[in-house]
């Protein structure tokens, strides 16, 4: 466990906050429900940024211990849509003031696909040419 603690410190520190994130009761901010889209922008990018994190230190790593590429498929792009949809799921049963919903699921999804496409085209080749 503390191996995963040294190689990913930032991707736990954004699990930990997408976490905090999806359960604490929101204050109502009139302001925001004028925009109806805002919430979907804000699953998108939480994930996107989880997803993206998970890339990165997971490229960084790379360069000195050299893991397959399928590691980072499956921790950087299944296991963050799987875990968002435990999220919704947990929302919806275990919460009073917190709904599931499966346009935040969809929009949780696109933001990590979105997130490994530019990893993997953008980033990856970056750090190759780095190596």
């Amino acid at each position: 466990m503390l191996k995963y603690i040294r190689k990913y410190p930032f991707s736990l520190l954004v699990i930990a906050s997408v976490i905090y994130l999806s359960f604490f009761k929101p204050p109502t901010v009139e302001s925001l429900t004028r925009f109806p889209g805002f919430d979907k922008i804000v699953h998108f990018t939480m994930y996107l940024g989880l997803s993206g994190i998970l890339w990165l230190e997971f490229l960084w790593a790379q360069r000195r211990y050299h893991a397959p590429l399928w590691h980072a498929w499956v921790g950087a792009c299944f296991i963050p849509i799987l875990f968002s949809g435990c999220i919704e799921l947990l929302q919806e049963y275990c919460t009073d003031y917190r709904g599931g919903e499966w346009m935040d699921f969809l929009a949780n999804s696109l933001g990590v696909i979105t997130a490994s496409l530019f990893s993997f085209y953008v980033l990856r080749p970056l750090f190759r040419r780095k190596a």
